[in-house]
This record gives C-alpha cells, structure tokens and sequence, in this order.
C-alpha cells in the first residue's frame, strides 16, 4: 500500500465522462494551498507536460480485472484492461500527455488532459532538458567504448 497525496485539482469546462471527442478541450490545473507556485517556474520553456490523475468519479464496482471489449464494442477484440486506454483500471489512476497553453500563477493551463493520443504537434523543451537526459540510461559502471 502506498498513499497518494494531491498537489492540484483539475477544473476543466468537460463535466461529463464521455469517452472521447476530447480535441479542443482547455482545462486549468491549480496547485493546492500547500504547494508553492514556484514548483511551475519554467514549465513554459516546454511544450507538454505528463499528468498523473484519480479516477475518482470511477464506482469501484466498474473496476475491470481482466479483459473485457473495448468501449463494449464487440466488433473490438477484447483485450486485457492494461492494453486499453478505460478508466475503469484496477488502481484509478490516468495518464497524459497535454500541450502546456500558459501559466497564470499557480494556474497551468493545458490542451486535451484525457490522454487520448499522444501530442499532436511537435515537442519543445530546453536544452538543459536533453542535457540532463544525455546520459540518463547508460550504466555509471561501464567503461568507455574506443572510438573507431
């Protein structure tokens, strides 16, 4: 077990819980009263950021375990919960990729926070982004490979 503690709340102009049409969709992300609103410095120098999100409007009765159609559609496959993209997911917890739109304080507004599609447009983030990752995955152990 592991508890999970909000750092904002999600205001969007979508109320209901369709499962698509999501393009065009503005939301506003507003940190908690705990949060400092310098945890969003620089967010604007990159062009989309990851949102972890709670189900929290899922009953836990709908909670899918196993395979099942997507969206009921029986002309689909059925396939595993995990290989789909419902909320119905046995932990409750979203994933997406948005475009930033712009921060207003501790307000970050985002493009599509449903996690459809992956980003639309092209990626921007600063160089100091890719530098930090330059070496992110290779192992501190290994040693130099000679140059041909």
């Amino acid at each position: 077990m592991f508890e999970i503690h909000p750092i904002g709340h999600v205001c969007s102009e979508r109320t209901s819980l369709d499962d698509d049409f999501w393009g065009g969709t503005e939301s506003c992300i507003e940190l908690i009263s705990q949060m400092e609103e310098a945890a969003l410095d620089g967010i604007e120098e990159f062009s989309h950021a990851i949102i972890l999100y709670y189900f929290d409007r899922v009953d836990p009765i709908q909670i899918s375990r196993g395979a099942r159609h997507p969206r009921d559609n029986p002309d689909w496959p059925k396939v595993g919960i995990f290989a789909q993209r419902g909320k119905n997911r046995p932990n409750r917890i979203g994933t997406s990729v948005v475009r930033i739109l712009r921060r207003e304080g501790r307000r970050l507004y985002v493009a599509e926070l449903d996690a459809i599609d992956m980003p639309r447009s092209k990626i921007r983030q600063p160089a100091w982004s890719h530098e930090l990752m330059e070496s992110y995955w290779e192992d501190p152990q290994a040693k130099p490979q000679p140059k041909d």
